[in-house]
């Protein structure tokens, strides 16, 4: 498969629409994201992506995101950003935080590489790829959206991120010349965007194409797309728009229930969860419980460990199948809880040690979904 161009504000949502699924209730919002790729289009500037294998093996590579918590912000942290007079800078801080980290490490970047899923983060570097000219490629680092940058492959293949240039949207900038581990790096961005009210612009992981395409989950800005465009097929034609996307990714549908209740934290720069579940259907008398630290990552069905982390957890609208970002997620909501294998590697002991569910705190022995969904006798993929 060759480039892939987004023409029309449809192709736009299309593509959004997917990554709500594959944000696994993070990855940023979908209005955030569609206002990004809105205000780039509507400049007439190109919002594309290219094959990893169009990259010249030579070519310096760096992710662009935002740090922070999903968390709804608070009115009075509105009101403090008033009191002290922030205005937001005329640059894009995202573009700017890249400048920033070439002109630190003194490395011309020309190729951008989403770090991870969802509909800000697919978003983010198409829009920092278009302002600056270059091109975007077709994959990312997770496969899936993550709270911290432990879950990402560079640190599987002992390529971590341990410097960074950081902007936030008042101008402050910074760059972090060496952190001595990931988690260092991770909670130095955390407090940053603590510090900058909401979230700050990181670049980082530089690194040459050749390096960058045997470490990329590749194809998965096509995958959201090809999401987006089956969900909306779907509904056109009056047909589960759910099951017609799970049939597609070779995922589960887990669950269907009404959110019965909603317990949620903003703190240390994360945005941590407890939605219950009660079901419904097939599923009348049972529940499942969901938490999440950004996204989703941890199950409980009727009281017992279930489908955890690296595989993936993501809720969606029971009746049009849209995904549903946890910051806007409530009480009272009909959905259906979808399942889909993680990365194979992030599978291994070592994998497990950054992604499984004890290092979130869970004492929980991680068993890989498929494995689950066989010892309950029959497919969900069918209710």
């Amino acid at each position: 498969m060759g480039k892939n161009t987004l023409r029309t504000p449809q192709d736009c949502e299309d593509l959004l629409e997917g990554a709500l699924w594959m944000g696994t209730g993070g990855g940023g919002s979908f209005d955030e994201g569609m206002t990004k790729l809105k205000k780039v289009m509507g400049e007439g500037l190109s919002l594309e992506w290219v094959p990893a294998d169009q990259i010249q093996d030579d070519t310096w590579t760096v992710t662009i995101g935002l740090h922070g918590s999903i968390a709804p912000m608070s009115q009075e942290i509105l009101r403090e950003i008033s009191d002290l007079g922030l205005v937001e800078t005329q640059e894009w801080y995202l573009t700017k935080a890249v400048k920033e980290l070439g002109e630190s490490l003194e490395q011309d970047f020309n190729c951008i590489v989403p770090a991870e899923l969802g509909p800000d983060s697919v978003a983010i570097p198409l829009a920092v790829g278009a302002y600056l000219g270059i091109p975007v490629v077709d994959g990312d680092y997770v496969g899936r959206a993550v709270p911290e940058e432990a879950q990402a492959t560079y640190c599987l293949h002992n390529k971590q991120s341990n410097l960074f240039a950081g902007v936030d949207r008042w101008g402050n900038s910074i760059f972090v010349k060496n952190a001595v581990n990931t988690h260092s790096l991770e909670r130095m961005a955390k407090m940053l965007a603590v510090a900058s009210y909401g979230d700050i612009a990181v670049a980082t992981t530089p690194l040459i194409a050749k390096e960058m395409k045997r470490i990329l989950v590749p194809g998965t800005l096509s995958q959201c797309l090809e999401i987006g465009q089956i969900l909306r097929a779907s509904r056109k034609k009056g047909r589960d728009p759910i099951d017609a996307v799970v049939n597609v990714i070779n995922g589960w549908r887990l669950f269907n229930g009404t959110v019965e209740g909603l317990e949620t934290e903003d703190r240390d720069g994360y945005y941590f969860g407890t939605v219950h579940i009660k079901g419904s259907g097939v599923y009348q008398d049972q529940t499942l419980k969901v938490w999440f630290k950004n996204e989703n990552l941890i199950t409980w069905l009727n009281g017992n460990s279930w489908v955890c982390s690296p595989d993936l957890i993501s809720l969606v609208d029971r009746k049009n199948g849209r995904g549903i970002y946890n910051a806007e997620l409530k009480q009272g909501d009909e959905v259906a809880v979808i399942g889909m294998k993680g990365i194979e590697d992030f599978r291994t002991d070592y994998g497990l040690t950054l992604a499984g569910p004890e290092h979130f705190g869970f004492e929980i022995d991680y068993r890989p979904i498929e494995v689950l969904i066989a010892e309950a006798g029959d497919s969900p993929k069918s209710k």
